[in-house]
């Protein structure tokens, strides 16, 4: 756990980036009021957790999952964000499976032009040692002839 109670808060960084993106162009805030959006949001987070964590608990699991966060939203009395969150996690695995089926692919792209290489330089071989023999002969005839 945190040390000190400024261990749990967001990183500012973020919090400033997330305000920008909320308001239109042209509207500032000011030190205190980011500061305090920043605590507000720390404090929603561990609520968040903590009746997510109530949920996997009951569920006798130590790990809390989506449906844990989905239901602690509405213990929580925030039904309206239910449905955005459960879009927003839908599109998250999209993305994963797109990424994962991407990786999958480059893999076996990259099996594929590792055994081709290894067949063009096995024929290369097999090539310079029939080539070998029959400069060989030509040698031993030029010695034969001098």
């Amino acid at each position: 756990m945190a040390e000190r109670p400024e261990d749990l808060n967001l990183p500012n960084a973020v919090i400033t980036r997330i305000i920008k993106e909320a308001l239109p162009d042209g509207v500032s805030i000011s030190k205190e009021a980011r500061s305090a959006i920043s605590r507000a949001a720390s404090v929603f987070v561990l609520y968040a957790t903590s009746c997510a964590n109530n949920f996997a608990m009951k569920g006798k699991r130590k790990t809390l999952n989506a449906s844990d966060v989905l239901s602690a939203m509405e213990e929580m009395e925030f039904q309206r964000f239910v449905t955005p969150l459960k879009e927003a996690l839908e599109a998250y695995r999209r993305e994963q499976k797109g990424k994962k089926e991407a990786s999958e692919q480059k893999k076996k792209d990259k099996d594929r032009r590792t055994d081709s290489e290894e067949q063009d330089k096995s024929r290369e071989e097999e090539e310079e040692d029939e080539e070998r023999p029959e400069e060989e002969e030509q040698n031993e005839e030029e010695e034969v002839d001098n």
